[in-house]
């Protein structure tokens, strides 16, 4: 059966960021089926499709102007540095139409980065959870007090979506994926791009924070071991004693490294394992629930829609791979 590619539209604004708009072509482009036909296609275009510069010294000549918004699926702006956006909270208003008019229609808006000064400014945000990067935080809510900002997640996705800094876009890219197609082929997509599948934590982690001198003082190892027994109980006192460290140092190195306490960590890893497996075997929920660590089903359930907002047999309905 031939697939349809969804279109995605880069819209890259002058003092665009690099990395940020090479970051959707890279991902969501070794987004494939199992007989390995392309889920998406990515373009860029400007306004007027004229040239803007990048912050990285070189150009972007793209193929396209606005009109390229209009049939696409997906809208994705890039950060940038400078410009209206990020001095006085505008935006050129043939860009804000375009960009209304997409979000009019349905198709899924989305930002990395400082691109959310863009969403932002051409009135997409007002009312909405949205982040950006940390180091621009106070900025936009002097710009925007209608948006709430979390600047401490790597992500948000509140019907429009928005991304921390830089990387992040990376995060927010394989979570459409997870979310489009289901997280095996967001892992395939993560192993292509050679970054790991789902980050702990949240943006809150890489604020100023002091860096562990050794790999030894840290809390990985024994994050791996925790991820390998899932299935049994773990408990706080279980994990410091792994790591050698007593039950208050362990807890502040952790939520230090991951931003997350203990508890919240295991519940996550929980549910993204209990996903993993309501969409890629046929075991009951019971069973599900007692492989991914919760014991029971009541407690999978509680936990599964408190953390991704469905009950795990909705969420494999939607999810699960079908030959």
């Amino acid at each position: 059966m031939t697939v349809v590619p969804h279109r995605i539209a880069v819209l890259a604004l002058d003092q665009v960021v690099g990395l940020d708009l090479g970051t959707p072509a890279q991902v969501f482009g070794t987004a494939r089926t199992d007989d390995m036909q392309q889920l998406y296609t990515v373009d860029t275009c400007t306004s007027g499709g004229r040239p803007v510069r990048s912050t990285a010294g070189f150009q972007v000549v793209p193929d396209h102007g606005l009109e390229l918004i209009e049939a696409a699926d997906t809208v994705i702006v890039p950060g940038i540095h400078g410009g209206p956006p990020l001095a006085d909270g505008t935006v050129d208003p043939t860009v804000a139409t375009a960009l209304r008019a997409a979000h009019e229609r349905g198709a899924r808006i989305m930002s990395i980065c400082t691109g959310a000064f863009v969403l932002a400014a051409a009135g997409l945000l007002d009312g909405h959870r949205a982040t950006t990067h940390w180091a621009y935080a106070n900025l936009f809510r002097r710009l925007h007090p209608a948006v709430e900002l979390d600047p401490d997640v790597l992500f948000i996705d509140d019907g429009v979506l928005t991304s921390a800094g830089v990387a992040a876009g990376l995060d927010l890219c394989l979570h459409v994926i997870r979310t489009d197609h289901g997280s095996e082929v967001a892992n395939r997509s993560a192993r292509r791009c050679v970054v790991p599948p789902w980050r702990d934590g949240g943006q809150a982690q890489y604020i100023e924070r002091p860096v562990p001198r050794t790999p030894d003082n840290g809390t990985a190892a024994t994050r791996e071991w925790a991820r390998q027994r899932l299935h049994q109980p773990v408990t706080l006192r279980d994990l410091a004693g792994h790591a050698r460290m007593s039950v208050r140092t362990f807890t502040r190195h952790f939520r230090s490294e991951t931003g997350l306490s203990p508890a919240q960590w295991l519940l996550q890893q929980r549910t993204e394992h209990a996903r993993l497996l309501l969409e890629t075997t046929d075991l009951t929920v019971d069973q599900v629930a007692r492989h991914a660590g919760f014991g029971t089903t009541a407690a999978l359930r509680q936990h599964f829609h408190h953390r991704v907002g469905v009950a795990p047999t909705a969420y494999r309905r939607t999810f699960r791979r079908t030959p």
